[in-house]
């Protein structure tokens, strides 16, 4: 197939491409480059895409709506894949404008873009922090998620209330995935696995924000994109059962889905810190710090749907995604 994927230099977005080169899809990946975190990291994963043959790059960001039907036009699309967004729940309240310009504006000029050149299925990226204040666990996709805490969750809810307005509307098909706490090789420096690791790594005591009271649904890498591409190759289509009496959150009348990916098994952070140094046979110290804005306290994926529908079944344990994640760290940054 040929495939859009944006966000290609970022953690998923290239791990994703990566994937659907080594299957043999013609991948076209974009990414605006911004400085938002380490350049060169972003750059790195490039290096390894720009190996295969059936990969190209262009550098673009989503934000500019002519450059966008320029790229469709040239290259005719069957199936996109949006992995690009301003990133990071924290970074939200120091800075919403960049949310609003990519995760709203450019999802907008996708969504045109998809409608204007007949594309067969558009898979995105939402978030767990749709959740927001829910309670209720494990979060499902039949719960409400109208009351996000942090900008950041709340354009990835919008993502999906844009992406129905348009599978309503322009027959479109839309699957939108929630994300839980992916960790693995390759990895964003401002989330936690590195966060930790450069704690671990150079004796510096790690800031344990809530008091360690987080639990969070980590999930690896690779069972991540394997979810993904599930869900790309499974187009949706209408539910012919739904009721506007009683509407299914997750489902419509549209041809349009939503899923949780996940692991299933949430771990208490302390337990997930002390795995963490175990995976580099080094100890440091904590220091227990109150809880941030904006942060969720637990995440658990009900993925009972994903499951049925695709296939789908996470294999990676969190010692084992630990490991390697450890083992990656070690040599990125020693040859740094």
């Amino acid at each position: 197939m040929k495939l859009l994927v944006t966000g290609a230099a970022g953690f998923i977005g290239y791990a994703l491409a990566d994937k659907l080169c080594q299957r043999g899809d013609d991948v076209v990946g974009i990414d605006n480059l911004n400085n938002y975190y380490d350049v060169g990291l972003k750059q790195a994963r490039l290096a390894q895409l720009k190996a295969h043959d059936n990969f190209h790059f262009v550098e673009m960001d989503l934000a500019d709506s002519n450059a966008m039907e320029e790229l469709f036009t040239q290259h005719g699309f069957e199936r996109v894949l949006n992995m690009a967004a301003q990133a990071g729940v924290r970074y939200s309240l120091e800075n919403p404008r960049a949310y609003i310009d990519s995760n709203l504006v450019g999802f907008g000029n996708l969504l045109e873009c998809c409608r204007n050149h007949d594309i067969e299925h558009l898979v995105y990226a939402s978030s767990s922090s749709v959740y927001g204040a829910n309670e209720k666990i494990p979060f499902s996709t039949s719960d409400n998620v109208d009351h996000p805490v942090s900008l950041y969750a709340a354009t990835k809810k919008a993502n999906e209330l844009m992406a129905h307005s348009y599978s309503h509307l322009y027959r479109i098909p839309c699957t939108g995935l929630r994300f839980f706490t992916v960790y693995g090789p390759w990895g964003r420096p401002d989330m936690s696995p590195i966060l930790f690791a450069d704690a671990i790594t150079q004796g510096k005591p790690i800031k344990v924000f809530n008091q360690g009271r987080h639990s969070r649904d980590f999930t690896y890498i690779d069972d991540i994109v394997d979810g993904v591409v599930r869900c790309l190759d499974r187009v949706p289509a209408e539910n012919p059962h739904w009721s506007g009496e009683h509407p299914d959150p997750a489902s419509s009348r549209a041809p349009w889905l939503i899923y949780n990916i996940g692991r299933g098994e949430p771990v208490e952070l302390l337990d997930y810190i002390e795995l963490m140094e175990q995976a580099f046979g080094q100890t440091t110290s904590r220091e227990m710090l109150p809880a941030q804005p904006g942060d969720v306290e637990n995440t658990f994926a009900d993925i009972d749907a994903l499951v049925t529908d695709t296939g789908y079944t996470p294999g990676v344990s969190i010692e084992q995604g630990l490991q390697k994640f450890a083992a990656w760290y070690l040599d990125y940054y020693r040859k740094k």
